[in-house]
């Protein structure tokens, strides 16, 4: 075989491998033969990630071997034009429509990217030379001149000096120690991965620089885009906790592109590690950022150990005090951004129509629409201020509903005029404010999608959740509330979405009903690729996932995640300094005490005066509970020697419960009614309890820690309070409204 028929031979193997190695395969390639290329590797691993390039197999990139003009065109048309079919016909008699490369010459050809010999001939397999192929990159990129001046000795003249000079302008190219730059070498593949890599790569950082989405997502992959619309967890890796970067979070990263993730407490072990954690996060991507998210809400919904615990929204609500909600907002914003975390999943706009509602309740405002929209709308303000996303949550509303759904799918029955004045008032009024991210429900509305489903768990017929639904997300939000920013759905790992549809059918419909970032898909590299084949498929067009990656870009730019950070050793000193400060302590502190809320208080019972020697008795729900309650009893400033005694609320220590009853000067009786349905609560207990220490006219006071709904079910109860939260703060006012050192000040909101 001559060496011509060898080179031919060579370029086929060459494109063969080019064409049939998918993005994803080609982005976990690994490269054995590039330790006398190290110079290149990353140009070549950035353009195999990209889905532009492919190796022999069996580890080989043979970055040495020359790149044929039919090859350099082959990797500009997968670049710009992957999706293109060539218009017209083309004379060169060396490309016949059955060569195998007919398709991407032909589409250089009619771009103006390239062109044939005066015989007529395109020379398909001839090696390409450095001079082409700076002509070739600046016809494709449009390159103007940069500021950047080189002397080359040997371009005068030339036929190509000027797309020389323009890329060497920009410093995209440069020449060899004798100032030559030898235009009529031929290029290896290595050469051309870095030629080609250092264009785009440029062009990306000036996309971004001038803000020109558009441009930027003309550079980026269909890989890339969908990545940007992917935001999974990563509490669990290899059966144990996340808390470093490794291999189970860089890969996702890398090879799908991963545009955001969310932490949970989970990855979270304290300041200093959850500070280095967000840093190496961000070392992992390119050049676009992550967002990192956290359900920090207060109260009982937090993330971060040390840091300042809001007492929670519904505290928030019994103060009704709209400038509280701002500082609470700014608060947690400035210690989450202090951390790196960039998005708050918070606040919840849900109204708490339903006391019976198992996982809402006082994590909102309160049962008011009006409310909830002035205090909602604060806290949201509050964390923009520290430069911090708000995410609201959960359109179109979760707090009439009696079903958790994490645990199956709801549905809210009401029509469309009760919506307006009930469920959608907060989320009016925060799209009027401002608001740049808006999370789903997964809650059935029936009054604005009638649609149902087969169900994939049982077979039944199912009502399509908002997040599925095209006439809640685009319809009602984007079309009729104008709302024009990031769509975020709720978990999909939650069974409302996850048990019924399927998470390939789910993606598909979220994104094409106006979801832009499927949040915790079970499947990331599953979920990704059916992003990428849908888009293939024809069955969601690209300019709609350009229309929500720009979105997301822009947001990411609005909140400064572009911008270069500091150092790891000055984020752990302002981390230091900012979470858990004195001065958020305070405003914990006052937000805490202006919440407590006067339930009940026949014939004057609080506040109880403590006498020396007094005998305290707890009955809590729990260990955990009770001994929170005696630890914040301690910190209060009761001068007199008093004795605390602890019962956990059990029928198997009933008796011994009675007896401490009758030893009691004073009796707290502690209920947390949280994320549990209502009507299965030890309802029955208190109140033997209760009508106990009415018969023994015993002192004693009902401490309602969590949904503050206890009196609906308890009858004769002669005292008690509500702190919305059994956290610490709550917990602590409570006992000083209790023991007469503050004043109840909240309403029931």
């Amino acid at each position: 075989m001559n060496s011509w028929c060898r080179a031919w031979l060579l370029g086929c193997i060459v494109v063969i491998c080019l064409f049939t190695s998918s993005q994803t395969v080609s982005a976990q390639e690994k490269f054995t033969d590039l330790h006398k290329s190290e110079w290149a590797a990353d140009s070549i691993y950035y353009l195999s990630d990209r889905g532009t390039v492919a190796g022999y197999g069996n580890g080989r990139f043979s970055p040495h071997v020359t790149v044929t003009r039919a090859q350099a065109i082959t990797f500009i048309v997968r670049e710009l034009y992957p999706d293109l079919n060539p218009l017209g016909e083309m004379n060169y008699w060396d490309v016949p429509r059955t060569h195998m490369f007919y398709k991407e010459i032909a589409i250089a050809t009619n771009k103006g990217l390239t062109g044939g010999f005066p015989d007529e001939s395109f020379r398909p397999d001839s090696p390409i030379s450095r001079a082409e192929t700076t002509a070739i990159l600046t016809r494709a990129y449009s390159l103007v001149e940069g500021n950047q001046s080189v002397a080359l000795a040997d371009i005068e003249g030339h036929w190509a000096s000027e797309p020389i000079l323009l890329m060497a302008s920009n410093g995209l190219i440069g020449g060899y120690p004798d100032r030559t730059f030898g235009p009529d070498q031929s290029v290896t593949r290595a050469e051309y991965a870095v030629f080609l890599t250092r264009v785009i790569q440029f062009l990306r950082a000036d996309a971004i620089q001038t803000q020109d989405w558009d441009k930027l997502l003309s550079l980026m992959t269909l890989g890339e885009k969908a990545g940007q619309m992917l935001m999974p967890d990563i509490r669990m890796w290899n059966g144990t906790t996340t808390t470093v970067v490794n291999e189970g979070i860089s890969r996702p990263i890398r090879e799908q592109h991963l545009g955001g993730l969310i932490l949970f407490d989970k990855n979270i072990v304290d300041i200093k590690q959850l500070t280095s954690l967000t840093y190496n996060l961000q070392k992992q991507v390119g050049d676009i950022p992550l967002f990192l998210g956290v359900d920090q809400e207060g109260g009982v919904v937090k993330r971060i150990p040390g840091g300042t615990n809001l007492p929670g929204q519904m505290a928030l609500g019994a103060g009704g005090k709209p400038e509280r909600s701002l500082a609470a907002g700014q608060m947690m914003g400035d210690e989450l951004k202090a951390l790196g975390i960039n998005v708050n999943f918070a606040p919840v706009l849900d109204i708490n129509t339903k006391p019976d509602n198992p996982i809402i309740g006082i994590r909102s405002f309160g049962s008011s629409p009006d409310l909830v929209a002035k205090l909602g709308v604060a806290s949201m303000q509050g964390l923009q201020k520290s430069g911090v996303i708000p995410a609201v949550k959960h359109f179109p509303g979760h707090g009439d509903t009696t079903v958790d759904s994490h645990l199956g799918l709801p549905v809210v029955p009401h029509d469309r005029q009760h919506l307006e004045e009930v469920e959608l008032k907060p989320f009016r009024a925060a799209i009027r404010s401002g608001v740049e991210m808006i999370m789903t429900a997964h809650v059935a509305f029936p009054a604005v999608e009638s649609g149902q489903m087969i169900s994939q768990k049982d077979g039944s017929m199912v009502p399509i959740p908002a997040t599925l639904s095209k006439k809640v997300l685009t319809g009602m939000l984007r079309n009729d509330l104008g709302f024009e920013g990031v769509i975020i759905s709720d978990a999909f790992t939650m069974n409302a979405i996850s048990e019924h549809f399927g998470e390939d059918v789910a993606v598909k419909m979220a994104v094409s009903a106006g979801v832009d970032i499927i949040l915790m898909p079970k499947d990331v590299a599953g979920a990704h690729q059916t992003l990428v084949n849908a888009v293939q498929k024809g069955e969601i067009s690209k300019h709609h996932i350009d229309l929500s990656v720009k979105r997301i870009l822009q947001l990411k730019q609005q909140y400064g995640l572009f911008q270069p950070g500091v150092s790891l050793q000055s984020k752990l000193q302002n981390a230091g300094n900012i979470v858990g400060s004195d001065k958020h302590r305070i405003l914990e502190k006052q937000i805490a005490e202006e919440a407590i809320t006067l339930l009940k208080n026949e014939n004057n019972t609080l506040p109880y005066r403590m006498k020396e020697g007094d005998h305290i008795v707890i009955v809590a729900p729990s260990m955990e509970q009770a001994k929170l309650m005696e630890r914040q009893l301690s910190m209060t400033e009761v001068k007199q020697h008093f004795t605390v005694e602890s019962i956990i609320l059990d029928s198997r220590n009933s008796m011994k419960a009675i007896q401490s009853l009758n030893k009691a000067d004073f009796v707290i009786l502690a209920s947390y009614q949280f994320r549990s349905p209502i009507n299965v609560h030890d309802w029955a207990g208190y109140q033997a309890l209760i009508d106990q220490l009415n018969r023994e006219y015993k002192r004693y006071t009902l401490l309602s820690l969590g949904n503050p709904y206890e009196l609906l079910f308890l009858r004769d109860a002669k005292s008690g309070i509500a702190v919305y939260g059994a956290q610490e703060p709550n917990v602590l006012a409570g006992m000083k409204v209790i023991f007469g050192q503050l004043e109840a000040l909240g309403t029931l909101p």
